[in-house]
């Protein structure tokens, strides 16, 4: 039995952050139901690469779910909507505060109308506060947490990150947020509103470096400890134009790599420094004598936390990924998809294809109470497709 077998959630978030939380959800047994604007439906859909005619991004993401089209703008789409949430645990949505309220659809009139729905609103910077209307995206959500802050290099503008922490921790503290609230309604039978805000989740991947800073600590953006200022924890580049990355934090490791290396250990590698430089130098010079292959081949032997860079396209045949089942093929209407398991996602589950746009908006509103002169209803009324 999947541990989420039963919770039927009802999303209507796009992009990555709602989505991502979905997905979760839907890979540990929920049944997620996405619903959609009849025009377009969610713009990830249509953002490229693609893979036929959906984009390769919504395709990894929205495995496991079911689509149904309704226009929330209209009447009609709204009863529709109401009709659905009566059937449904919880509802996910990301609008910026006030958009659900404008639609007659507000937290406060949902919760008097279902007091065990949960409802889950993911946000830029949540529910208030002075920003709470604000439009932004990950990057935005990085620069006001002090997370961008944080980030190299030394000199110039911090750099952009090659990844989208904020939507994703958005998303991880939905589901936490969401299972939670879950747990509260089996003891009390009472739904309740998570407010979540991608602001805030990507403040927590900053704990280390906050907690310094609270307890009187001056932080040097990228020359911290862990943010550049160690030679023994840093990237350099191989003989062969390739990268490793050196963790070497603890004195075991760091003597490791220095004896494996033929270099003396002194224990000042370990404290940043203006010293830093120099030992930076020497190691990057070692680094230069080998391929990068054959510093991970060094990084066995010696056991000292070294790691060869890999490449997003080499992970596929990567052995740890294959002994932990990372990567399956799902077969769909657009041939073989490639997907990533996430760090929940059962081994075994069996998995349904990301849907096309409005796939399953007869049998959703079916499943609601909904005949087939009420659905054709909807249709010719434009509210539902």
């Amino acid at each position: 039995m999947s541990p989420l077998e039963g919770v039927k959630v009802l999303d209507l978030s796009r992009l990555l952050p709602g989505p991502y939380a979905s997905l979760l959800l839907a890979d540990l047994g929920a049944q997620v139901d996405k619903v959609e604007e009849p025009i377009g439906g969610d713009y990830l859909r249509h953002m490229p690469p693609m893979v036929g005619d959906q984009s390769g991004m919504f395709l990894a993401i929205n495995r496991n779910k079911r689509s149904i089209c309704l226009d929330l703008k209209k009447a009609g789409g709204r009863d529709a909507l109401l009709a659905l949430v009566a059937g449904y645990d919880v509802l996910l949505e990301q609008f910026r505060p006030g958009v659900l309220d404008r639609l007659g659809l507000s937290h406060a009139s949902l919760r008097e109308r279902f007091p065990k729905l949960i409802i889950c609103a993911l946000t830029g910077y949540g529910q208030d506060g002075p920003l709470a209307d604000r439009a932004g995206h990950d990057l935005n959500y990085l620069a006001r947490a002090g997370i961008l802050g944080m980030q190299g290099p030394v000199d110039g503008p911090p750099q952009v990150p090659g990844f989208q922490l904020a939507d994703f921790s958005g998303g991880l503290f939905s589901v936490i947020g969401t299972l939670s609230a879950l747990a509260l309604r089996a003891r009390t039978g009472e739904g309740s509103v998570v407010d979540i805000s991608m602001l805030e989740s990507a403040m927590g991947f900053g704990f280390a470096s906050f907690g310094s800073m609270l307890a009187g600590g001056a932080l040097a953006r990228g020359n911290e400890g862990l943010t550049g200022g160690l030679a023994i924890y840093a990237t350099y580049t191989t003989r062969d134009g390739k990268h490793v990355a050196l963790g070497a934090l603890e004195p075991k490791f760091a003597s490791s790599f220095f004896a494996g290396i033929g270099l003396p250990f002194e224990m000042s590698a370990l404290m940043p420094g203006a010293h830093q430089a120099a030992l930076r130098a020497q190691i990057a010079a070692v680094f230069l004598t080998k391929t990068r292959d054959e510093w991970a081949a060094f990084g066995k032997e010696h056991d000292c936390c070294l790691e060869p860079v890999l490449e997003p396209h080499e992970l596929a045949a990567d052995a740890q990924m294959s002994a932990r089942g990372m990567f399956f093929d799902l077969a769909s209407p657009w041939g073989p998809l490639r997907q990533l398991r996430t760090p929940v996602t059962p081994r075994d589950a069996a998995h349904t294809p990301p849907p096309r746009q409005g796939e399953h908006t007869d049998a959703i509103l079916r499943e609601a109470g909904f005949d087939d002169a009420a659905i054709a209803r909807l249709r010719s009324e434009g509210a539902a497709r």
